[in-house]
């Protein structure tokens, strides 16, 4: 009995998108080469006929992430040179995008490459259930529009959910919290807050707050916040960086023997060893990023009053994300008199803010709970094979991009130390290889194993997420597939390296298994 679908993607993100535009980059080459044989067919009509894959997203639209999160100022955290897809370079300026110019830039993507009509909205998958006798994985969703649950089957399923849990973020309880007479958002949930002339604490003191921080006390911005104190138990490392990068211009410009697509590849390398080079350092030399670091943030504190210590974390950098910020928009708010960063433990709420352990007291009209993410595998998706439950997170990941055990599946994960999309764009083209050559030696299933004849692989601590001590990595280290304490079992977060293995490495190795 035939199956619904090639491949099954979970997920219209950015890893959805670009994995699916990966397969109809590959169907158009391998149709434009049917038609130079037989030139009474047309390409369009091939395509309309070949059902090859189809992306579900839980969500009413594209984009994950960056259709997600609404709050104020939300961007990346990497540049935009290497967030975007190397198959359809980003030529906007802005280093950090925008959270909708992001969304955006995907949904032109899709629309590009013909995704869009193999997109379901709505749908979530539940469950997924491998069967060895017929060599397919059978998907249980849910239609979240007319409450339908029913299945549907693939050859191969493709993981495209990112880390962490839509439905809630991580959410700590507070003493005597149901006293505070204000506003609790998680900024997860924010949906047209109304903060203007507002007091308002946020804590934590992640990449969302320092966000969140100078866009609140914008006053140029559609509402302003009467003041923002960002409540942090401990520092984080901040770096500020470049709103703009003009490099593309200037090398394609009017008088340069470069084209715009030359000039982003160049650009696109620079950034690549610009952000392997930093983290190597971090690495090796931890007190020399540490005290460059320091001296930067001192330089911007110089004159506002803050105290340096509230950005001298205890840890090295890159031991938890080290945090850019375009222009020193945060350490600009925080001249101003409409923000400050207070570093202390929380006592309890009381009616009108929070009382410190210290003591002091922070008045509040609104507390934002900026306090980290909840994790969770395939979009909670319960994972079956031959009717026996699977533990992810007490199995290893393969390369990063495959799990121990589990056949005809990929979960794709991208990079905690640089952009997101260079290590998804790599384990796309490894995932299309591995396609190619199952379908050149007619094999039907694929997985990869930890133990052969001559080695073995053993589980270790840190898992696929590499050996970041941040909270919301450590509280899902029973969610998350681990690593091994061998290649290419073991996550090295190295995009060089990364691209030999994804790109060049032969697919066929002793841990790989293959059957016709």
């Amino acid at each position: 009995m035939p199956v619904d679908y090639e491949m099954l993607i979970i997920g219209a993100g950015i890893a959805g998108i670009g994995m699916a535009c990966r397969l109809q980059q590959q169907q158009h080459k391998r149709l434009f080469r049917q038609q130079n044989r037989r030139k009474r067919k047309h390409i369009k009509q091939k395509q309309k006929d070949t059902q090859r894959f189809v992306v579900l997203e839980k969500r009413a639209d594209l984009g994950g992430t960056w259709d997600l999160f609404t709050y104020p100022g939300i961007r990346s955290d990497s540049d935009a040179l290497t967030f975007g897809y190397s198959f359809r370079p980003w030529l906007d300026h802005r280093v950090l995008a925008k959270g909708g110019a992001i969304k955006n830039y995907i949904a032109d993507t899709a629309r590009e490459f013909g995704i869009t009509e193999h997109i379901r909205y709505q749908h979530e998958v539940q469950q997924l259930s491998w069967s060895s006798h017929s060599q397919r994985w059978t998907a249980t969703l849910k239609n979240h529009v007319s409450g339908e649950v029913f299945t549907l089957t693939a050859k191969f399923v493709v993981g495209a959910t990112g880390y962490y849990d839509y439905e809630q973020g991580y959410r700590p309880h507070f003493a005597k919290e149901e006293d505070f007479q204000g506003s609790i958002i998680h900024p997860q949930h924010w949906h047209n807050v109304n903060y203007d002339d507002k007091k308002v604490v946020i804590i934590g003191s992640g990449a969302t707050a320092m966000t969140l921080l100078p866009a609140m006390v914008d006053e140029e911005g559609e509402q302003c916040a009467q003041h923002v104190t960002m409540l942090q138990r401990s520092p984080t490392y901040v770096a500020s960086v470049p709103g703009d990068d003009y490099a593309l211009d200037w090398l394609a410009g009017k008088f340069s023997p470069l084209s715009k697509k030359q000039a982003y590849k160049l650009l696109r390398t620079r950034n690549v060893l610009m952000q392997q080079g930093t983290y190597r350092a971090a690495v090796y030399a931890p007190k020399v990023i540490k005290a460059l670091l320091k001296r930067g943030v001192k330089t911007e504190l110089k004159g506002s009053g803050v105290d340096i210590a509230h950005f001298t974390p205890a840890y090295n950098p890159w031991d938890e994300r080290l945090c850019a910020v375009p222009d020193s928009d945060l350490f600009k708010a925080l001249h101003g008199n409409r923000a400050d960063v207070v570093t202390d433990q929380i006592s309890h709420f009381t009616k009108t803010g929070i009382m410190l352990e210290s003591g002091n007291h922070l008045e509040a009209d609104i507390i934002v709970t900026a306090t980290g993410l909840k994790l969770q595998m395939l979009g909670g998706a319960k994972i079956y094979i031959d009717g026996q439950a699977i533990d992810i997170g007490s199995r290893m990941t393969y390369k990063a991009v495959m799990i121990e055990g589990i056949p005809n599946m990929v979960a794709l994960f991208g990079y905690t130390n640089a952009s997101w999309t260079l290590k998804i764009d790599l384990a796309c083209q490894y995932v299309m290889r591995l396609l190619s050559y199952m379908h050149k030696q007619r094999y039907q299933v694929v997985w990869p194993q930890a133990k052969t004849a001559h080695s073995e692989a053993h589980t270790q601590p840190d898992t696929v997420m590499g050996a970041l001590t941040a909270g919301y990595v450590q509280r899902a280290q029973h969610e998350l597939p681990k690593q091994g304490d061998i290649y290419p079992w073991r996550v090295t977060n190295n995009y060089l390296s990364d691209r030999v293995m994804l790109k060049y490495r032969k697919i066929k190795d002793n841990w790989l298994r293959f059957n016709r």
